[in-house]
């Protein structure tokens, strides 16, 4: 299998820098052509959400250059349940390391991970606060749930889905990587077919836009290369800029295609 990828992001109407960070790499193996994708969401002040974010994406792009290799080389049964140890060691190692940079400079800082790893027919999914990664093919499908305050409160059922949307806490994060030496990341993992669309955002893209407005904007079918994806994103993004979104916006996708 092979990917066609495009990707958007924008500080948006109101803050000056971006602290949102993203990766997109693929490599062949023994194994055929697998992918790494990420979204990060920083926070903190100034810059430092912005280092936040780099951070974890510099972390993962080493681990997909250096040890993913390793693993996939090494031919063992239980290539899966290593996979997703190491990725969540490579995350927790990193946690640890931006805590341990706020804690020495006083300040506080974290950022959100999504990341999804592709190999042969099987996605890995680590997860942890409030970004989000969709599986779109005849339907659109969410992979995460959302680590925040009202996403709970909802889920207990003290809220409904519109007043979640006005809530005041709807951006308190429950979980983020460097802000706390226990990190809750959610590891799943599942199919992939030929044709399937993923799709991963910052909160910025999808406050303002609904889930129907996504699947129809993105179904795997309307997509023949690289250069359709990328104006239907940037659209995408022109559209909730509109809609008077203030956070930065990021938005990724990737669509697996036959070679």
């Amino acid at each position: 299998m092979s990917f066609q990828m495009a990707y958007h992001t924008d500080a948006g109407i109101k803050k000056k820098t971006n602290q949102d960070a993203l990766l997109l790499k693929t490599a062949k193996t023994p194994m055929g052509r697998i992918g790494l994708f990420i979204v990060c969401d920083g926070m903190g002040g100034l810059t430092q959400g912005e280092l936040a974010s780099a951070t974890v994406i510099r972390g993962m792009s080493d681990w997909f250059d250096t040890e993913l290799p390793k693993i996939i080389q090494s031919g063992n049964e239980q290539i899966e349940t290593v996979i997703k140890q190491q990725l969540a060691h490579r995350v927790e190692v990193l946690n640890r390391k931006i805590l341990d940079y706020g804690e020495a400079a006083n300040i506080k800082l974290g950022t959100t991970i999504t990341s999804l790893l592709i190999v042969q027919s099987k996605y890995f999914l680590l997860h942890v606060g409030d970004s989000r990664a969709y599986q779109i093919h005849d339907g659109l499908f969410p992979l995460t749930k959302d680590q925040t305050l009202v996403a709970r409160e909802m889920e207990r059922g003290n809220i409904t889905v519109e007043q979640a949307k006005v809530d005041p806490r709807r951006n308190v994060l429950l979980q983020c990587v460097g802000a706390s030496p226990e990190l809750e990341l959610v590891i799943s993992s599942g199919e992939v077919k030929e044709g399937d669309l993923f799709m991963l955002c910052t909160d910025g893209f999808y406050h303002e836009i609904s889930e129907d407005e996504i699947f129809f904007s993105l179904k795997p079918d309307l997509f023949s290369n690289e250069l359709q994806m990328k104006e239907t994103v940037v659209g995408l993004v022109e559209l909730i800029k509109k809609r008077k979104e203030t956070d930065n916006i990021t938005v990724l996708l990737t669509k697996v295609t036959p070679r």
